[in-house]
């Protein structure tokens, strides 16, 4: 596998915290990944992480502060070898875009579960950081 792109709604909560562990992992691991994240609303384009998602990268030495939220748009999806949505709704959305390498973060280790966004229940900070850090691990196998 040589490239990953992490999808969720408004690339701020869920996909930026999923791009910057899979970067962290794939150098602790010597691997050589392309791996990016995006958004597939325009609602948050430029915008850094949310302040739970930083922090919460931060308390595992992970900065993802730098990081913009970008659109869908800017990539050629079809190019990717996997295209990772983060729950069901953005599974969905990607597979109107007629791509063939949509995957869900869920399906890696946790039942096809979707991940809670942050942006509207961040009591739920520590299960989303654990079904996402796993999952990226199990993806770095592939």
């Amino acid at each position: 596998m040589k490239s990953i792109i992490f999808v969720c709604l408004g690339n701020i909560c869920r996909s930026s915290l999923a791009e910057g562990i899979a970067k962290s992992r794939a150098k602790a691991l010597g691997l050589k990944i392309k791996i990016h994240s995006a958004g597939l609303s325009h609602y948050h384009n430029g915008e850094a992480p949310c302040d739970l998602s930083i922090h919460m990268a931060k308390a595992h030495g992970i900065d993802i502060s730098k990081q913009r939220s970008q659109h869908t748009s800017e990539f050629k999806l079809k190019s990717y070898d996997l295209v990772i949505a983060l729950d069901e709704s953005n599974k969905n959305e990607l597979l109107k875009m007629k791509l063939k390498n949509v995957k869900k973060l869920g399906d890696f280790g946790f039942n096809g579960q979707d991940v809670a966004d942050l942006y509207y229940t961040p009591e739920k900070s520590e299960e989303v950081w654990e079904l996402i850090s796993c999952a990226v691990e199990d993806i770095l196998k592939l």
